[in-house]
């Protein structure tokens, strides 16, 4: 990209692609019944596995949620608040991260041969785990956006309890619900403020 890539506004995308991303795009809290096929998860996964993380770790790890029996065993691990929403999605995503990341850095990180030795200490792999999971999680949702769906997250939840639920064998620790699919009804709050530059950003 260059100079002359970048629009009066300082960005290089269309205004209707940032609109889409961000300034429209709203955390959704009741879904229509329509769908959401195991294409489009797979189509959302294919463009966000591009955005890095540190030493190509991409610890992230998803299980999608689509029978009702799967559904009812999360339900009771949400937060009350969180239940009916995502009782009404057509999808839902658990979205955690792998502490075992390590053990794929050999095909991941080939240039260095010494990277998975790096993460032998098991609090240093799952604070990297934790926080680079954490960044594609932020992928995955303006993802879902770019699918033209609906993408709802979740924090409140028993992590601990869905971590014994789903992920006993497995070396996975959940990280955010993320409910997916078409908006439905009232399925927006009023918007919320948000805090302006000279709020956020210094500069030395």
């Amino acid at each position: 990209m260059t100079s002359a890539d970048v629009r009066p506004d300082g960005l290089a995308l269309d205004r209707e692609v940032q609109d889409l991303l961000f300034r429209e795009a709203r955390t959704a809290n009741a879904f229509s019944p329509e769908p959401v096929g195991d294409d489009q998860v797979k189509a959302i996964y294919d463009l966000v596995k591009w955005a890095p993380t540190s030493m190509n770790t991409q610890p992230l790890r998803a299980l999608v949620l689509r029978s009702g029996e799967a559904r009812e065993r999360l339900i009771p691990l949400l937060a009350e608040g969180n239940r009916a929403k995502t009782e009404s999605a057509p999808l839902t995503v658990i979205l955690a991260a792998d502490t075992e990341f390590h053990e794929n850095l050999p095909s991941l990180f080939p240039h260095h041969p010494g990277a998975k030795a790096a993460f032998a200490e098991e609090d240093v792999r799952i604070e990297t785990a934790k926080s680079n999971a954490l960044l594609q999680v932020g992928y995955f949702i303006i993802g879902v956006r770019a699918a033209g769906l609906a993408a709802g997250p979740l924090t409140g939840f028993d992590a601990h309890g869905v971590d014994k639920e789903f992920f006993h064998d497995r070396p996975w620790k959940s990280l955010v619900v993320v409910n997916v699919g078409k908006p439905g009804e009232n399925a927006w709050y009023d918007r919320l403020p948000r805090l302006g530059y000279d709020q956020v950003v210094d500069t030395l």
